[in-house]
């Protein structure tokens, strides 16, 4: 081998290592552990923001009405069946008690009886009370002793009382007679007001106890949402509220109301505040009674302050803070936070300030030693 051989190829080789090297320091550079992290990042802007919460809850009818009998009998009839609409005041079915005709024919007759019985009492108090005004006159005249014009006082006084005790069983067996009316009338199951059937709670044949439940149903026009919502951040939390509604059947579309109060006691296990929402328009078709139901609440808007997303909150431990840019260089700045919107701006009330830098997206994990490198989208600068 000739020494100008020797020499071409240990300067091929210097050639070689030189571009390995250049190649791992160029990766190094751009891809390895020294490239640096591709992020992007947004300046910190004062502005009001409108903070929201977001709850879960279930339809329910704010109406609930039950028919029932007035006393123990057997169910003969029954005319709607669950889903059917009755309307106020209409007879939707029928009680049959087995006896209640015969004790009202029964209580006609003592009525036509005591009223004869009230007639000869009367007439007896009648006679008698000639027979005082007779004696008296015998008495006047010397005919007749005291002794017989006070018996036929007696006499009359005696009569006087069986006539009142003969109205009052006159009076009685009326009040009897229509109280049996009046409960035969009850034994017609009568709808209280309009609304939809929800329950069939007894079978014709069935003997049903008093005040046992045979039909229930509710009024549409009373749904409303039982909705819970964290206890966190509800400052502002009111009757009035405009809310917006996403029915789980209905994913697509969104339906407005309001709150109609906020419960007054939370609950304790769950940490959950309570509310009623109510529709400004009941919804057509009428949703399922225990659907759920997403609903967002806009609180009143606050005064304006420095704003950031949230996704550019980090967390270091148990500090909370952002990534604040200084001459292209990440520092782990601590913040306490104010509201949220559901859209994803929280208020910072300290640790940063107006027109600062702060990145948002980092495409790994930031250390304060790392160089960045400002890119419009992360997934692209991946790519």
């Amino acid at each position: 081998m000739t020494q100008s051989t020797t020499k071409y190829r240990m300067m091929s080789i210097v050639v070689v290592i030189f571009v390995l090297v250049a190649l791992l320091v160029y990766v190094a550079l751009r891809t390895g552990p020294l490239a640096p992290v591709a992020v992007t990042v947004t300046t910190v802007q004062s502005r009001a923001i409108t903070p929201a919460v977001f709850g879960i809850g279930t339809i329910e009818a704010r109406y609930t009405y039950k028919v029932s009998p007035s006393s123990t009998s057997k169910l003969t009839r029954l005319d709607v069946n669950v889903g059917d609409v009755v309307h106020k005041q209409q007879v939707i079915g029928l009680m049959d008690v087995v006896d209640i005709d015969a004790r009202i024919l029964s209580q006609k007759a003592n009525y036509q009886r005591t009223e004869a019985i009230v007639l000869e009492s009367t007439a007896k108090q009648n006679y008698a009370q000639n027979q005082v005004n007779y004696y008296k006159k015998l008495f006047l005249a010397h005919a007749v002793s005291e002794d017989i014009v006070r018996a036929k006082k007696l006499e009359s006084e005696l009569a006087n009382a069986a006539l009142a005790a003969t109205k009052a069983d006159l009076s009685r067996i009326k009040a009897d007679i229509e109280a049996l009316n009046i409960q035969k009338a009850n034994f017609r199951l009568i709808a209280s007001a309009d609304g939809i059937v929800t329950a069939r709670l007894a079978e014709l044949g069935a003997t049903v106890l008093a005040s046992q439940p045979i039909i229930e149903f509710i009024d549409p026009q009373s749904l409303w949402i039982n909705v819970r919502f964290d206890q966190v951040n509800l400052t502002g939390l009111s009757a009035e509220l405009p809310a917006y509604i996403v029915l789980r059947s209905h994913k697509n579309q969104i339906l407005t109301g309001k709150i109609l109060r906020v419960e007054p006691k939370a609950d304790i296990i769950t940490e959950e505040a309570m509310a009623k929402v109510v529709f400004d328009t009941t919804p057509s078709p009428l949703p399922l009674l225990g659907e759920l139901a997403e609903v967002s609440i806009n609180l009143p808007s606050l005064p304006a302050s420095p704003v950031v997303p949230n996704a550019a909150i980090q967390h270091q431990g148990e500090q909370v803070g952002v990534w604040k840019i200084i001459d292209n260089k990440p520092y782990f700045t601590p913040v306490s936070l104010g509201e949220a919107t559901l859209e994803g701006d929280v208020q910072i009330t300290q640790g940063l300030k107006v027109g600062d830098k702060i990145v948002v997206y980092s495409e790994k994990a930031l250390l304060a030693h790392h160089k960045l490198r400002v890119v419009d989208s992360i997934t692209e600068a991946i790519k």
